[in-house]
């Protein structure tokens, strides 16, 4: 086998912190981790660049928000559990629901009142760039 297969076990990767990546310019806005570490919100890095691949599995409590940003590289959003309501009438998912969201595009989205677990699925480690306040 040339390439063997990569294998990721759910309780063995720890929960991320986001602040402590190794490339500060792939680091989310604090003040987005901060919320997030607040509600209770949190992620586990499952894939970080196997064959291409980076995944991560969130979890966001009732009526969490995420602001309006944008990230550098295309992605996928698999919900699990849960759902959102996108900004500007963009989409409304619940389980098993997806939606492909290009590089660039500002989105985003307020979860339901019973929060929501999904997978990001993406070909490259985004940034997040968040939309300034008015």
């Amino acid at each position: 086998m040339e390439h063997p297969p990569h294998v990721f076990h759910w309780n063995d990767l720890p929960w991320d912190n986001p602040l402590a990546g190794a490339d500060p310019a792939r680091q989310p806005p604090k003040e987005l981790v901060d919320a997030a570490r607040k509600s209770g919100a949190k992620r586990k890095k499952v894939v970080r660049g196997e064959a291409g691949f980076y995944m991560n599995r969130s979890t966001m409590g009732p009526g969490f928000r995420v602001p309006p940003h944008q990230h550098d590289h295309d992605e996928l959003i698999v919900v699990l559990s849960g759902g959102c309501v996108f900004d500007n009438g963009l989409a409304d998912l619940g389980p098993g629901d997806s939606i492909v969201i290009h590089g660039g595009t500002r989105y985003g989205f307020t979860c339901a009142e019973e929060g929501m677990e999904f997978l990001t699925i993406r070909t490259g480690e985004a940034t997040v760039t968040l939309e300034p306040k008015s």
